[in-house]
Parts: C-alpha cells; structure tokens; sequence
C-alpha cells in the first residue's frame, strides 16, 4: 500500500509540474553543490549599491515546496508530526490537508539571505506565521534590508510569500562578513 501511495504522490505531483527527481532518480540534494543554485529555484538581488550593501538593498529566492522537501525535512529535522506527513489524519484537522512544516518554509529565508554577497552569518531571526503552506505551492522569501546597525550587521524584513498571499513575516539581524580568499 505505502508504494502504492508514492506512486500515487508522484503522478500528481508530476501532474502539476512539480518535480521531485530528474529522470535518473536524482533528487535536489544529490544535485547541489556549493553556492550554486538549482535550475528550478528563481534568484533575484537589487544592485541599488554595487560593491556594497546598503538600506533598501533586497534579495529574493522562489522555489516550489515538494513532497521530498517536506520528507527530507522531516528526517533531518525529527519533526514527524502526522500534520505534515499523514493524508488521512491531516483531513481531520483546522488545516483540511497536509501542510509544510514552518520552519521549512521559514528557511527559504536564510536560501535569501545566503546569496547576499559576502559571508551572511544569522544574528536573530524573528518570525510570525500567518497562513499554512501546502506541498506544491511555490513560494517568494523576499528580504530587505532596512538599518545598517555599524560593524558589518544589518536588520533586514522578512517575509515569505505564495502568490500574493504572506504567510510569514518577520525580521532578522545579519553579520555579513568577507568571504574568504
């Protein structure tokens, strides 16, 4: 039956154009390397000051939320709750459905922010959740940076988006150091 359910999971999720594997059973975290970038995730960074980070500066990453992420998540994180893993019991809840764990969504923050040129080490990062994340939605982190605190740090907004549709919002410090040589 468990098979049969994979099976049944992937077929959908091929249906709606989500990817779980290339051809060759290959999943996302076979395919990363270092600070590069996969062809389904979108990068977008301001280039209000070049050579430079100042206020206003913003980065964004977009990528889908997949029934590999969410597994994956679950393995590495421990967080196996039957909301974010089980059909049948996440029916009978407020959520109608399953949902993405938050701090899963909520990471697509720090994929951002890592592409903010230059080392970015997290200082705090404050998040309120507002609405649930379903496997499949494709979702916007979009960070800005809104006070240059002195000595490299820097409070950015944070929020991550599924259309138009904010389902978390917050605020982080950063420390962004030079990269190494």
């Amino acid at each position: 039956m468990f098979n049969s359910v994979v099976a049944a999971n992937r077929a959908a999720f091929a249906a709606f154009g989500v990817q779980q594997e290339d051809e060759d059973g290959v999943t996302p975290a076979d395919r990363i390397e270092p600070d590069e970038d996969l062809p389904e995730w979108h990068v977008s960074i301001s280039e209000d000051h070049p050579g430079r980070l100042g206020v206003g500066d913003h980065v964004d990453f977009t990528k889908t939320i997949s029934e590999n992420d969410v597994q994956q998540f679950a393995a590495a994180s421990g967080d196996t709750n039957p909301l974010h893993l089980d059909d049948e019991f996440a029916e009978q809840t407020r959520f109608r459905g399953r949902i993405a764990h938050g701090t899963l969504v909520g990471s697509l923050i720090s994929a951002a922010l890592a592409r903010l040129p230059g080392l970015t080490i997290y200082l705090s990062q404050d998040l309120e959740f507002h609405n649930p994340v379903r496997i499949g939605d494709r979702l916007t982190a979009e960070c800005e940076i809104v006070e240059d605190l002195g000595d490299e740090q820097y409070r950015l907004t944070t929020r991550v988006l599924a259309g138009d549709e904010v389902v978390i919002d917050g605020e982080a410090v950063v420390l962004i150091d030079d990269l190494p040589e």
